[in-house]
């Protein structure tokens, strides 16, 4: 907030836009995502509002310099471990006030499971919306309409 107010960054002002923003807005972006945005961008650094987490699919961990609000225990060290360093935005602020150098990104905000009840009506053509079913069992939504042997299915 001191930074944004007292400089006309627009990266200021953005920063300070994200860490007022609920936690459903500040999705956790994974390992794996943050090597991919950073490939070509060597000796800039990674500026996530969020939670950096750890992602087993990405085999080697490429040398990054990640500033985030948190890290989980394991994305730590492996960011750590391939040579990389871990910032906080205080850190940040002291290495380039002006967000010079850095790449802003953030999580995929619609990748919660929430998102996918939401849209048009289950049932309805053109919709992919998942239904609110109590539970999965054999007696739970599984007759006309749901399944080409019981006559058909839409």
């Amino acid at each position: 907030r001191f930074l944004a107010r007292r400089t006309d960054s627009k990266f200021n002002k953005v920063i300070l836009k994200r860490l007022n923003m609920t936690r459903k807005s500040r999705p956790p972006l994974s390992l794996s995502k943050l090597a991919k945005f950073m490939e070509k961008k060597d000796g800039k650094i990674a500026v996530v509002v969020g939670t950096v987490t750890d992602d087993k699919r990405l085999f080697d961990v490429p040398k990054l310099t990640v500033c985030a609000l948190r890290f989980t225990e394991t994305a730590r060290k492996r960011i750590m471990k391939a040579g990389g360093e871990c910032l906080t935005f205080d850190k940040l602020a002291l290495r380039s006030p002006l967000g010079k150098g850095t790449v802003l990104l953030r999580g995929p905000v619609k990748a919660r499971e929430a998102e996918r009840y939401f849209g048009k009506a289950p049932g309805v053509p053109g919709s992919h919306t998942k239904q609110r079913v109590r539970s999965k069992g054999r007696k739970f939504e599984k007759a006309r309409g749901k399944r080409k042997s019981r006559g058909y299915k839409a």
